[in-house]
């Protein structure tokens, strides 16, 4: 095996444990509030997102031609060592990003994190001449402050309508009904989410195929990649990350089935018609503005110090991954350079990769998530109201 197909199956496994962390890091989006509403278990929440994950991922193709040739110029970046260099610490940059911020429960953007982490290492190694940042405005930049706005409009909207039509409806006949409901639009995002996150991680691949010159620019995303790219991602969402699903489900608003059915058929039809038009938008930024359109069309109290937080981590995503993007690559570069070695920079920046990752998981060791707290929730909050009802039942009693 040659230097170049070892280094191209390290990019390819890192490209995939990417896909991975976006799998876990955004199952979030579409099963948040179906779990915070009792409409779905936990596990069964996450095994039906990770199933129509993978189902989504063969849908389209669209958003894996924007990743794979609309930010890159492959022309002026040529070929061989030198962009696969730029892939792979690209990757590295959206990968630490994505376990930081799942560590502190932030749903931040992966899209984002691997489009900074693509272009800051482009712009170290190639300059401003590299990005095609004409793709970047269109199909990143513009979605990314159009999508929750108009996400929330629509959440609100719906909201509203639903709650209007509904309001001669008995509770618990509401609560049943909308559970299906609610469901199906769940089922509908994480579809969705399949046509969008998982294209994402094909494009990387692609191009990492390109600079081994193992396919032609012009060719087709082969059928393998996207075989591995659904069942990664898929992987991803079974596993679920659980910080994220509690600040999503319960840290913004208290959720309502009517009101978590209206965020997530809003959220679906605004990824689906993006995926359409090939546009690599953040499906967290869609997911939370719905949420928060969702809650304020239902007048109730949006907690803003966690939304706030949220756009903070928003906003320095790009700049943030970009960073480390361009930081692996000057430390890969040089060690390459200083070695005389084709393939020594790349393992190095894989260890720091390795290294900081397991720290941050150990980390998460210490106030450690899972399903089984998102069911202690619920028996916290239903041991709170029994607690409050007992002076009024022993009142009645004397």
């Amino acid at each position: 095996m040659t230097t170049e197909l070892i280094i191209l199956v390290i990019v390819v496994l890192t490209a995939l444990a990417f896909d991975f962390t976006n799998g876990f890091h955004d199952t979030a989006n579409a099963m948040a509030s179906s779990i915070a509403t009792g409409a779905l278990k936990p596990k069964t929440a996450v095994a039906l997102s990770a199933s129509l994950n993978l189902v989504g991922a063969f849908l389209s193709i669209e958003v894996a031609k924007t990743v794979g040739t609309g930010l890159v110029d492959l022309e002026t970046a040529g070929g061989g060592s030198s962009l696969m260099l730029i892939v792979f610490t690209g990757l590295v940059g959206a990968i630490l990003w994505n376990v930081l911020t799942w560590l502190l429960g932030l749903p931040s953007s992966s899209s984002h994190a691997l489009f900074g982490g693509l272009i800051g290492a482009t712009l170290a190694s190639l300059g401003t001449s590299g990005v095609l940042w004409n793709g970047v405005l269109m199909k990143i930049i513009v979605p990314a402050l159009l999508a929750p706005l108009i996400a929330g409009i629509i959440a609100y909207i719906s909201t509203r309508v639903v709650y209007r039509v509904t309001v001669a409806v008995p509770e618990n006949r509401k609560k049943k009904n909308f559970r299906f409901g609610q469901i199906s639009a769940a089922s509908l995002m994480s579809l969705a989410h399949g046509t969008n996150d998982a294209q994402k991680t094909m494009g990387v691949i692609f191009l990492a195929l390109v600079a081994a010159q193992e396919i032609d620019p012009s060719a087709d995303i082969p059928f393998w990649v996207r075989l591995v790219c659904a069942v990664a991602i898929a992987l991803g969402t079974y596993l679920g990350g659980w910080r994220i699903i509690k600040t999503l489900g319960k840290g913004i608003v208290d959720i309502e089935g009517p009101q978590g059915f209206s965020a997530d058929g809003s959220s679906a039809a605004i990824i689906l018609t993006s995926s359409h038009f090939g546009m690599a938008l953040s499906t967290t930024h869609v997911a939370t503005g719905s949420i928060i359109g969702s809650g304020v069309g239902r007048r109730v109290a949006v907690k803003w110090s966690t939304a706030r937080r949220m756009i903070v981590a928003w906003t320095i995503t790009l700049p943030a991954a970009g960073s480390v993007g361009a930081l692996t690559w000057f430390v890969g570069n040089y060690i390459n350079h200083f070695t005389g070695s084709d393939w020594m920079g790349e393992a190095t920046v894989f260890l720091i990769l390795v290294g900081f990752c397991a720290w941050m998981w150990a980390h998460s060791r210490k106030s450690a998530i899972s399903h089984i707290d998102m069911h202690a929730g619920e028996v916290v909050r239903t041991r709170e109201v029994h607690t409050e009802s007992l002076p009024v039942i022993q009142k009645v009693g004397q």
